[in-house]
């Protein structure tokens, strides 16, 4: 198993407001637009799953599996060229601020692993920037 993990990023919300807002994936049609166009396409969503299409990977659907109230949700991927889990971390440290950190861990076999490394860290990266800036 191979795990990729973002840097830990601060945003200035409360964890239970974060964690409000991004355990019911419905809640991203006020982010679309922060989405790169030209990246991410055909997205779909509902309370609890995502899907969409980033080329030339393909279409990527994911469901969250678990949540642990105001600390963890957990997605586990039902489709995709490369199997994953990603969980969205949420640790409070202050009234009005907390801190998240974004892993992937995936079954990778080596071969693959050297091309795929540097992509998927980076998308992880700019998915965890992406949620620090959204407004809760």
């Amino acid at each position: 198993m191979t795990q990729f993990e973002s840097d830990i990023k601060v945003i200035p919300y409360a964890h239970g407001r974060v964690y409000g807002k991004l355990s019911d994936l419905s809640n991203l049609e006020g982010v679309k637009d922060r989405l790169p166009a030209d990246k991410i396409q055909d997205l779909s969503f509902d309370s609890d799953s995502l899907s969409f299409s980033i080329a030339p990977v393909g279409k990527i659907t994911l469901r969250i599996c678990e949540r642990e109230p105001e600390k963890c949700i957990k997605f586990e991927t039902t489709n995709s060229p490369l199997p994953f889990n990603l969980w969205i971390q949420i640790v409070p440290t202050a009234d009005e601020e907390c801190k998240i950190k974004l892993t992937i861990k995936a079954e990778i076999n080596p071969f693959i692993k050297g091309m795929i490394q540097k992509p998927l860290k980076d998308g992880l990266e700019k998915m965890a920037e992406m949620l620090s800036k959204i407004p809760y």
